[in-house]
């Protein structure tokens, strides 16, 4: 009796090992709850950028002399190619999502630390662009243009740091083995986000640069 007992008690390991949660089912409820929460937020953000994209292409219609001048100055190239760049890191981020649902943990900790990466380059070729029309005379301060150009990159670029830093924070809890196959919602819920960020540049690029 007293060996069955033994059997079936938990070792230190095993506690130690359930007390990160790492393989702990989660309650449906909670993880329904926190995908609600995500889809509630980026439903306001998106109510944000379509006031300021609405406001870029009606100024855009009566003034397309200004706008041809700063396609000039800034260039596609190097937006497509930065554009590139995080369409990439959506890639990243779903190969993050699928290791961790793979069981791996170091893919997912490898993934996630390749999106932050080529998050933390897109902001900084969005600031060698904003360098590039600030020397040629367009900034926000001095023309009607710059305020309509600058609000909504300049909104994203700050929504791409806040997702490179919640990137961060994802690959710090994947090093300590907080994710697992049924545990892996935080991973999922910043996808969500990230996705987001992706999917309003990829209007913005359209709007601003190619159309």
């Amino acid at each position: 009796m007293s060996e069955a007992r033994l059997e079936h008690a938990p070792t230190h390991a095993q506690e130690a090992h359930g007390g990160h949660g790492a393989h702990r089912h989660l309650d449906p409820v909670k993880v329904d709850n926190l995908k609600f929460a995500m889809w509630l937020f980026l439903a306001s953000e998106v109510i944000i950028f379509t006031v300021l994209i609405a406001t870029y292409v009606i100024f855009r219609i009566h003034n397309p002399e200004v706008v041809k001048e700063v396609h000039e100055t800034a260039g596609v190239l190097l937006v497509s190619i930065n554009t590139f760049l995080l369409l990439t890191s959506s890639w990243t981020m779903v190969m993050g999502l699928r290791a961790i649902q793979m069981g791996d943990q170091r893919g997912l900790v490898r993934w996630i630390s390749m999106t932050a990466v080529l998050g933390v380059v897109f902001v900084a070729l969005q600031g060698v662009e904003y360098s590039i029309l600030a020397a040629a005379g367009i900034a926000i301060y001095n023309s009607e243009f710059g305020m309509r150009f600058y609000a909504p990159t300049a909104l994203h670029g700050a929504h791409v740091i806040a997702g490179v830093i919640w990137a961060l924070y994802v690959v710090r809890n994947g090093l300590r083995g907080a994710y697992s196959p049924t545990n892996y919602v935080g991973v999922e819920v910043f996808g969500l986000y990230w996705h987001f960020v992706d999917v309003v540049w990829i209007v913005l690029f359209t709007l601003i640069y190619l159309v």
